[in-house]
Formats: C-alpha cells, sequence, structure tokens
C-alpha cells in the first residue's frame, strides 16, 4: 500500500480536514490539541482516502518501525482518543488504525487501539444497561427524566471516559454498533436472529448456507470443532453431560455422540435445521437417536429458541459437564446473556464451557479487542477463561468468493490463528 503524506492527505482535501491530518502526521501535539476543542474533529476522515487523524497519526511511523517515531506517535494517538476518535473506523483501504499499526509492526500503537476499543465495548455495555433501566418505567414524567438520564449518557460518552490504564482514557460515539468494520459501500449483510428463523436454509458442499448465501455453517471449521470436543471433555471419557446449542450442521455433535455421554442434549431453533434432523436420512440424530439414549430425555433436541428452553432447564435442575455454544444470527449481547444468566445455573463445578469463537474474526485489531472484553465479562459472570490457540489451515480459505467461499456471500474468518475459549467456573 502507498503510506505516504502525498498520497492520504491529497491537495484536493478541505483545508480545515488537512489541518488535523497534517498534525496528527507530524505528531504535533500542541498544534493537534488546539484544534480539537470541537466535537467530532478527532474522527473527521479525508473525503478520498478516508484518513482520520488516528490513521494519520500512526501511518507516519511507516518505514521507521519502533521506537523514536512510535514513541512521538504515542501521546498524539492518545489525545485523539481522550477527544473522541473512534477506534473502529475505517479508511478507503478497508483498514481501521489498529490495522495499520499491526501492518507496520507498530506494538505499543496497536496494544492502544486494541485497549482503545476493548474501553469503548465495555462503556456500549454500560451505556445499553443503563438505557434499558432506565425505559422500564412508563408514564409522560418517567419518559422525561429517562430522556434527561439518557442526554447526560450521552454527555459522558463524549467526554473523558473511563480510565484503561493510568494515562489512557476512551470516548465512544454511541450512535455506533459493535460490528466488524467494513470499507464504505461494502456489501455486508446486516444478519439478524429473526430473520435467520425465518429464512430458507441450504445445505450443500460442505456448507450451510441461509436464503440470502450467508455461510451458517462451513465443513472448514471441523478441525476448531474437534478441538472444542477435546477442550471440553479432556479425556474424552464416556458418561459426560452435554449441552450443546445450536445444532448446525452436527459436525460437533456427531463428535460428542462418539464420546457416549450418559446425557447429550441440544437446543436447536430454526425449522429447516429440525426437519433435516428429524428427516435426512444422512443425519444420525432426531427420533431414532432420541430412543436410544440410556434413560428416557437422556438424549433430547429441544426444539426452540435457546433464550425460551434455557429457564425450564434451570428449573428442571439440570446441569452439564460440557456446555457449547454456537448460534447464528445473534450479537455478542446474546452471548454474554447466555454465559453471564444461565452457564453458571447449569454448569457442574467441575464442567466447561465453551462457544465458537468467531467474534470479530473478519480484521485481527477487532478479534483482540473481542478477547478482551469476552474476559472481562466472564469475569464478572463468575468465570475464568484460558485461551488454546490453534492454527488454522488457510488454504482455501484467503480469498472472498473462491475455495471454502465460492457460493458464501461473505467471507466470516480472515486469520491463521484461533483462539480456543476454556471457561470454567471461579473457585
Amino acid at each position: 500500500m502507498d503510506d505516504t503524506i502525498e498520497t492520504r492527505i491529497p491537495p484536493t482535501c478541505p483545508e480545515p480536514i488537512a489541518q488535523i491530518l497534517h498534525r496528527a502526521w507530524d505528531h504535533d501535539l500542541a498544534g493537534l490539541k488546539a484544534l480539537l476543542s470541537q466535537s467530532g474533529r478527532a474522527s473527521v476522515q479525508e473525503p478520498t482516502t478516508g484518513e482520520t487523524p488516528l490513521h494519520a497519526a500512526i501511518r507516519a511511523c511507516a518505514g521507521q518501525g519502533e521506537g523514536e517515531s512510535e514513541s512521538s506517535a504515542k501521546p498524539v494517538v492518545q489525545e485523539l482518543f481522550l477527544s473522541g476518535a473512534i477506534w473502529n473506523d475505517v479508511d478507503g483501504n478497508g483498514e481501521t488504525p489498529g490495522c495499520v499499526a499491526a501492518r507496520l509492526g507498530l506494538r505499543a500503537l496497536y496494544a492502544q487501539c486494541v485497549d482503545a476499543g476493548a474501553r469503548a465495548e465495555m462503556l456500549f455495555g454500560l451505556l445499553d444497561e443503563y438505557e434499558e433501566l432506565e425505559s422500564q418505567d412508563g408514564g409522560e414524567e418517567e419518559e422525561e427524566e429517562e430522556g434527561a438520564g439518557q442526554d447526560a449518557a450521552g454527555e459522558e460518552a463524549n467526554g473523558a471516559g473511563e480510565p484503561m490504564d493510568e494515562d489512557i482514557e476512551v470516548v465512544v460515539d454511541n450512535t455506533r454498533a459493535f460490528v466488524p468494520p467494513r470499507p464504505a459501500g461494502a456489501d455486508d449483510p446486516d444478519v439478524k436472529s429473526e430473520a435467520y428463523l425465518r429464512s430458507e436454509l441450504t445445505y450443500s458442499d460442505g456448507k450451510l448456507v441461509d436464503s440470502s448465501l450467508n455461510g451458517v455453517m462451513m465443513a472448514w471449521e471441523t478441525s476448531i470443532m474437534r478441538a472444542s470436543v477435546a477442550a471440553l471433555l479432556p479425556d474424552l471419557a464416556p458418561g459426560r453431560r452435554i449441552l450443546n446449542i445450536g445444532f448446525g450442521m452436527g459436525i460437533i455433535d456427531g463428535m460428542f455422540a462418539e464420546t457416549r455421554p450418559s446425557r447429550h442434549h441440544v437446543i436447536e431453533a430454526h425449522p429447516a435445521v429440525l426437519d433435516h434432523i428429524n428427516n435426512a436420512p444422512e443425519c444420525k440424530f432426531g427420533k431414532a437417536w432420541e430412543a436410544s439414549g440410556p434413560s428416557k430425555g437422556a438424549y433430547k433436541v429441544h426444539a426452540g429458541k435457546w433464550q425460551e428452553v434455557m429457564p425450564k432447564l434451570l428449573e428442571k435442575g439440570e446441569t452439564y459437564d460440557a456446555i457449547y455454544f454456537d448460534t447464528f444470527g445473534e450479537d455478542y449481547g446474546q452471548l454474554r446473556m447466555f454465559f453471564t444468566e444461565y452457564v453458571p445455573g447449569l454448569l457442574e463445578d467441575n464442567g466447561i464451557f465453551s462457544f465458537f469463537n468467531g467474534l470479530g474474526a473478519d480484521r485481527q485489531v477487532c478479534y483482540d479487542v473481542y478477547a478482551k472484553v469476552v474476559e472481562m465479562h466472564l469475569s464478572d459472570a463468575g468465570m475464568d477463561v484460558d485461551w488454546q490457540v490453534l492454527d488454522v489451515d488457510m488454504k482455501g480459505l484467503e480469498e472472498e468468493g473462491k475455495g471454502e467461499w465460492q457460493g458464501v456471500k461473505r467471507r466470516y474468518w480472515t486469520l491463521d490463528k484461533y483462539r480456543l475459549p476454556v471457561c470454567t467456573l471461579m473457585g
């Protein structure tokens, strides 16, 4: 990529934006501060290249590596985050500031971006909880107070924020959802759970896709599933109690079944997957499988949303040695609710919980941010997490629309390392 200032900040750039970008590029902290007095200036973008002040401050270190140049960039990056710079804005190349830092080998600046992203997402979560609490009561007076409270939250979000460490604070724009960033204009389907459950599914060529050709599950994930089973059932001993949320292609449930569990429960909501389970000749699950269990109800596919099934399992006092979660069309908030509200009550004291960790797997910086966020939220839920790092064979996964991605709308995995979460109850 051409990282020169002449390319990134062309002569056609509007003067007010150019001034900010040049100050950031020159690591002129005093001059930059003078231009950041108005809200929003820390996240301005050059109209043609998409360059933001964060991109400029980091890109200025190109070709110089770690050292003096990076040291001069750190306080500038810090000041930009303090002033409202958005950690996951993408430029015209589809790179976030963290992506640029990673490509240039600037580890300290990359760490700043990851810390800022994690703090921003934690603040998003707090704001969402605040707004939900404030909206529970009705009445005009309450609605007026709610509006005032939300305004105050907005002001706080655009102020100094909460420190990540002793010298870094982050501002967030609370209108932005945390999704893997995509270049402006990119065809990035907005998949929601309700729309997914209404969509038609197709099983073919080692993949399961919905009617919009979004990859629900693919055969290339098999090695990850095998490693997940080994992590959840370390000695693969028979007689374990297993719960899996999301059947999909049945890859991991087939592996669980091989261990001859004493209890094997599956939760699946999509009508097409349920039809596949009960009627597809190649599927080894369904009514005959349920009847083969060591006792009545030991092997069972629960039809419905996990949000509806899980409370019933809790009421019955069900507990499991291994719990796995892999749904489609749900955001991180649903995963967080699952391990916060249900896993502690359903997991045996020495049990293990895991999930398919595709969080932010479009980009390394997003993947690293999600890891920090997950660690903090799991800790809040009373769980420890160890990450097992696996190599991902990228053969056939390198290019959008080719290889494994042929016939799939979006390449949802781009990384050569997979972080497998192994979660256990504290104490």
